[in-house]
């Protein structure tokens, strides 16, 4: 059997620029951060005790008999693409799926590596990253940009360079105490909404070229904020900026923000925090804002009718946790 463990992600700026839409044109960046929220990918051979071949646990259950019935469009593409048969697979995750913090595409990381293992065969982060970003941009044909499979596989605080060449992950190197100091002073809370971001994502790949001068202004914010952290700027800079980058982004289309989102941004805003945005491509999930820490409570209080998630930054990106592998023979070959 094997265990994979894999990261989620906050974006904090520079959402949108990864579009191939838009970078290839104009080169694009972000900044983001997985944290200690996972999801669970477990993979082991079936055993052939049942009338069926591959049996997958994830929000639904699927019993199989060849990788051509399998509804799950992500699974189904990565078994055939890695030639794999007769397995048992279970999902598991800390936290909701459609909830904007690339969930989707840490399961295909996370999966991946999962099949790789299975199969007693190494991959690099940047080899998992690039089959994620095959599998779900052309296998499944899903549209969206590519930092969050870049963000599941490598992990960590990075500033993603994204051309028409490919892509840079660059760590944004921090002191301990600094690293700290952001993460404590970030807030994140549950709107209890879920949305299919692809739906999202589509129609703003569409209208791409409407927003160009906005994406590219954005590309400019990656600059500016990288420049807060990596200085001894006061890291209040920071929230400000995420308010800018989020103002920017609402304004792009209609389906990024919501009437009840917009009602609990300006809630938090009102009680001090000094800004924030909601993760990911719009329409619910998480809202994440930078609050001092004497207002803390004051913004708790204020959007006290969301759940608040406590999290710390992670390094690791996906690893294999448990590895177990077993010998198998494909069925036409068994003696």
């Amino acid at each position: 059997m094997i265990i994979t463990q894999t990261p989620f992600r906050m974006s904090f700026f520079g959402g949108g620029t990864d579009f191939p839409g838009f970078y290839e044109k104009h080169g694009g960046s972000v900044i983001s951060a997985t944290f200690d929220k996972y999801c669970y990918v477990s993979v082991r051979h079936l055993p052939r005790f049942f009338e069926y071949k591959t049996h997958l646990t994830y929000s639904g259950t699927e019993y199989v008999n060849v990788n051509d019935e399998i509804k799950h469009p992500a699974i189904r593409e990565a078994m055939k693409y890695l030639d794999m048969h007769e397995l048992r697979l279970t999902y598991d995750s800390d936290l909701p799926a459609r909830s904007g913090l690339g969930t989707s595409s840490s399961f295909a990381v996370g999966m991946l590596n999962a099949f790789y293992a299975l199969k007693g065969k190494y991959k690099s982060k940047r080899e998992l990253a690039d089959d994620a970003i095959l599998l779900e941009r052309v296998l499944c044909g899903e549209a969206g940009g590519i930092q969050d499979q870049i963000a599941a596989a490598f992990g960590g605080l990075n500033r993603i360079d994204f051309s028409a060449t490919g892509y840079e992950v660059n760590p944004i190197v921090l002191s301990k105490e600094r690293k700290e100091h952001l993460s404590d002073n970030l807030i994140l809370f549950f709107t209890g909404f879920s949305r299919y971001s692809s739906e999202i994502q589509e129609t703003f790949q569409q209208s791409v070229d409407k927003n160009e001068k906005e994406l590219i202004e954005m590309v400019g914010l990656v600059d500016e904020a990288e420049s807060i952290l990596t200085s001894k700027t006061d890291l209040s800079d920071f929230g400000r900026l995420l308010d800018h980058t989020w103002q920017l982004k609402r304004g792009m289309s209609e389906q990024i923000s919501t009437d009840a989102i917009d009602h609990w941004y300006k809630k938090a805003r009102d009680a001090g925090a000094l800004g924030g945005k909601l993760l990911g491509a719009g329409g619910g999930g998480f809202l994440l804002f930078y609050v001092d820490q004497e207002q803390r409570d004051a913004v708790c209080t204020a959007l006290s009718d969301l759940l608040e998630v406590p999290f710390d930054f992670e390094n690791q990106g996906t690893n294999v946790v448990h590895y177990a592998p077993e010998e198998f023979v494909p069925e036409d070959l068994d003696a």
